[in-house]
């Protein structure tokens, strides 16, 4: 069974899970490389509830916030990367900015965001019941792997 879902199935799907006392919890980002920052993100946001729902910016949402050069891979291999990750529950792909309208959509238990972000500046926060910012992994970024490749 496929994880990748559309935001109609995944509010069924979320709506049910939370019938039955889950806790879910909601991170997102482009995921465009994989590399160990994105894997300490998964753990810790997957260690805070029960089910975790990853949103995943489109290829053309990617473009308007990284530039034109990004995404390296498009939204599906992006989604497949992250469909065989056991952490992973679920998937939607979102075509805007932000997740703001998944979030108010799927209204999770937990949103999960990097501790770069003040909390009072992270979307889609009034519609879930607790924020946790987390560590980055240091190191380890999208775009400096991105330079070091460019720069051999």
């Amino acid at each position: 069974m496929s994880k990748i879902k559309t935001l109609s199935a995944l509010k069924k799907i979320v709506e049910s899970l939370k019938k039955k006392n889950k806790r879910i919890v909601f991170t997102n980002g482009c995921f465009d490389i994989i590399h160990p920052g994105h894997i300490k993100i998964l753990k810790d946001s997957k260690s805070k509830g029960d089910v975790l729902v990853i949103g995943l910016n489109s290829d053309s949402s990617v473009r308007r916030i990284k530039g034109r050069a990004r995404p390296i891979m498009d939204e599906k291999a992006r989604s497949k990367v992250l469909e065989a990750i056991e952490l992973v529950d679920f998937i939607v792909i979102f075509d805007e900015d932000t997740p703001l309208e998944v979030i108010k959509a799927l209204r999770p238990d937990y949103l999960v965001k990097g501790e770069d972000w003040k909390a009072d500046k992270i979307i889609g926060r009034e519609f879930v019941k607790k924020i946790f910012r987390i560590k980055f992994y240091p190191g380890y970024s999208t775009t400096g792997i991105i330079q070091k490749i460019r720069n051999g």
